[in-house]
C-alpha cells in the first residue's frame, strides 16, 4: 500500500513554478506583441514567444507524465465533495489548457506560412500546409484558449489563496515550498 505524500514532490514544485512563470511570461509576451507596428524587433518577440511556447508545452508534457506516475497529495478532509470535484476539474482544465494553447499556436503558425524554429536552431514540422483562411480560425482558437486560461488561473489562484488565507487548511502549503503544513 503506497503512502499519500503531505505535499508534492520537488520534481512538481519545480515544474509548477517554472511553469507558471513561463506561461505569464509567455501570456505578457503574446499581448504586447500583436499591437506593435511589423518590424524586426516584432518578429524577434514572434520568435521569442514561439521558442517559450514550444518550451512550455514540452515541460507541460513532463508535467502531465509525472502527475499520471506520482500520487498527489490528499485533498483536506474537510472539503466537500463539490469543492473536490471543482479543485480535480479546475487542474486537468488546466492541463488540458497547457497543452491546447502551444499546440494550437504550433499549427497557426504552420496554417500561416511560417515555421516554428526552436530557439533558432532546432526546427520543428508544420503540423499542417500553409492555409491563410485556416491560419486566421487558428489564430482565434489560440486567442479564445488564452482567454480560458486566464479565467482558470484566475480561479486557480483565487482558490488557493481562499484555501491559504480564510480556510487556512494548508491545500497552498502542498505546493509552496517554505509554507508550513498546519
Amino acid at each position: 500500500m503506497t503512502t499519500i505524500p503531505p505535499r508534492y514532490n520537488r520534481t512538481a514544485v519545480l515544474l509548477h513554478w517554472l511553469i507558471a512563470v513561463m506561461i505569464l511570461g509567455t501570456l505578457a509576451l503574446g499581448l504586447t506583441m500583436v499591437d506593435l507596428p511589423l518590424s524586426p524587433n516584432k518578429l524577434k518577440l514572434y520568435s521569442w514567444h514561439k521558442w517559450a511556447g514550444m518550451t512550455v508545452f514540452a515541460l507541460v508534457i513532463v508535467r502531465v507524465i509525472w502527475r499520471l506516475t506520482h500520487q498527489a497529495p490528499a485533498l483536506p478532509s474537510s472539503m466537500g465533495p463539490l469543492s473536490r470535484l471543482l479543485a480535480h476539474a479546475g487542474h486537468w482544465t488546466l492541463y488540458a489548457l497547457m497543452v491546447a494553447i502551444p499546440l494550437s499556436g504550433w499549427l497557426m503558425s504552420s496554417a500561416q506560412g511560417f515555421s516554428v524554429v526552436w530557439f533558432g536552431v532546432l526546427p520543428i514540422p508544420d503540423l499542417v500546409p500553409a492555409s491563410p483562411a485556416w491560419g486566421e480560425r487558428l489564430a482565434s482558437v489560440h486567442t479564445l484558449l488564452n482567454d480560458a486560461l486566464l479565467v482558470v488561473l484566475a480561479g486557480h489562484i483565487g482558490a488557493a489563496l481562499y484555501h491559504y488565507l480564510v480556510k487556512k487548511d494548508g491545500v497552498m502549503a502542498r505546493m509552496v515550498p517554505f509554507l508550513k503544513q498546519p
